[in-house]
C-alpha cells in the first residue's frame, strides 16, 4: 500500500524486452534507497512494481504485458520523469489516502490553465470510472493523491499547487498526455459489497441494491 505522497521524481533509464514482456530500470533521483530490500514494492507513476535489483542510484523491476497494456509505463521514453514512492510502513504518516498501486484506467489531460499560483487540470477518465469519482473526493493521478475539485460527465478538474508541481512530474504534463488513474479504494469495495447476489449482473450501486442491504430512504 502507498499514500500518494510522492517521495522523489526519478527518470526512466530503460525498458528492455525480456522473454515476451519488459524489464524497466529507473534512476531514483533523491529517493532514499538505504533501507531498500529485494522484493520491496515501489510505485512508479502509481504502478506498484517489485524491485528485483537495486543500488543507491537505481532499481529494476519486471513489467508484465498486462501492466504495459493498462498503464502508461509502455508509453514512456528513456529520460521521462516518473513519480516514485516506497511502500508505506506502520509508522508512515498517511498524508494522502490509501493507494494500492493498481491502476484502474488511463486518463487524458484535456486542458491545463493557470489559476492564481496553481495550475488547473481537466482530465477525461474512462466512462466506467466516472461513478467512482466525486467532487472533493480523493483520486490518484500518476501516483499522486489529489482532491477532485469538480466533475462533469467523464471530465474531472484538479488544482495543483506550486509545491506539488515542483515535487512531481505534473509540472511537465501537457494537454493530450495520458496519466494513470486509481480511484478511491473505499468506493470500489463499497460498490462490490452492495452489488446484487450475482456480481456478474453489473447492477452496482442502485436504489434496489441499497434497499436489499438494509438502507432505506425513509426517515
Amino acid at each position: 500500500m502507498f499514500t500518494g505522497i510522492i517521495q522523489a521524481v526519478g527518470r526512466l533509464r530503460s525498458l528492455t524486452p525480456m522473454g515476451g514482456d519488459q524489464r524497466i530500470a529507473i534512476d531514483v533521483g533523491e529517493l532514499d534507497m538505504s533501507d531498500a530490500r529485494l522484493g520491496d514494492s515501489i510505485a512508479v507513476n502509481g504502478v506498484c512494481l517489485t524491485a528485483i535489483a537495486f543500488d543507491q542510484q537505481s532499481f529494476s523491476a519486471d513489467v508484465s504485458n498486462e501492466t504495459l497494456a493498462h498503464t502508461t509505463l509502455g508509453l514512456l521514453a528513456p529520460g521521462a520523469p516518473v513519480n516514485l514512492e516506497k511502500a508505506l510502513l506502520p509508522t508512515t504518516h498517511l498524508g494522502g489516502h490509501l493507494v494500492s498501486g493498481h491502476v484502474d484506467g488511463l486518463g487524458e489531460i484535456v486542458s491545463r490553465s493557470e489559476d492564481g499560483r496553481s495550475i488547473r487540470f481537466d482530465i477525461r477518465a474512462p466512462s466506467k470510472l466516472g461513478r467512482y469519482i466525486a467532487a472533493k473526493g480523493s483520486i490518484c493521478v500518476d501516483g499522486i493523491s489529489l482532491t477532485v475539485n469538480s466533475i462533469s460527465g467523464d471530465v474531472f478538474s484538479l488544482n495543483i499547487v506550486p509545491h506539488t508541481l515542483q515535487q512531481t512530474n505534473l509540472g511537465d504534463a501537457v494537454v493530450g498526455g495520458r496519466v494513470n488513474l486509481e480511484v478511491d479504494i473505499i468506493a470500489r469495495y463499497l460498490e462490490r459489497l452492495l452489488q446484487a447476489d450475482d456480481p456478474a449482473s453489473g447492477e452496482g450501486l442502485s436504489a434496489a441494491a441499497l434497499a436489499r442491504a438494509g438502507f432505506s430512504g425513509n426517515r
